[in-house]
């Protein structure tokens, strides 16, 4: 991985320098105790299955990864010179922690998973993914889901 102070300029002054959205505090509410949630996966890996469009940077959007949906399928689009994917080539739990999320299942700890889990390209503009987050968060709600796990790439 590279460190802010290896890359060029003109790249590092773009990721630094970047003008972020403001968004309003909310607080949180309390929910139900976890081992009565049900739980989806968010991540940020790029992840797709491999029948899926690969993701084009910048475009704000998501991929669904259906929880009953062979793990051995997902692939990963996001590409970056400054990214290592060899740790998810060994095992997709590191940015994909589905068999955690199956193992809480299996000892009691959370109530149920998720019908679908869901993936967006990092590295993308924030102003991009608004609308695709909002559009997420109604698709969860409908699912039942009042617990997520984000595993930002």
């Amino acid at each position: 991985m590279v460190h802010l102070h290896e890359m060029p300029d003109a790249a590092r002054n773009r990721l630094v320098n970047q003008d972020l959205p403001h968004y309003d505090d909310v607080e949180c509410v309390a929910g139900p105790p976890l081992s009565e949630r049900k739980i989806a996966i968010v991540t940020t890996a790029g992840l797709h299955k491999r029948a899926d469009k690969p993701f084009t940077h910048s475009l704000g959007e998501y991929r669904i990864i259906p929880e009953d949906g062979g793990m051995s399928e997902i692939v990963m689009s996001h590409a970056s010179t400054n990214f290592d994917r060899s740790g998810y080539q060994q095992d997709l739990n590191i940015c994909f922690p589905v068999d955690r999320l199956r193992e809480l299942k299996a000892d009691g700890k959370i109530g149920s998973i998720a019908t679908n889990h869901f993936s967006f390209m990092g590295a993308s503009p924030p102003e991009t993914q608004e609308a695709a987050a909002r559009d997420l968060a109604g698709i969860l709600k409908a699912d039942g889901v009042n617990g997520v796990i984000l595993t930002p790439v």
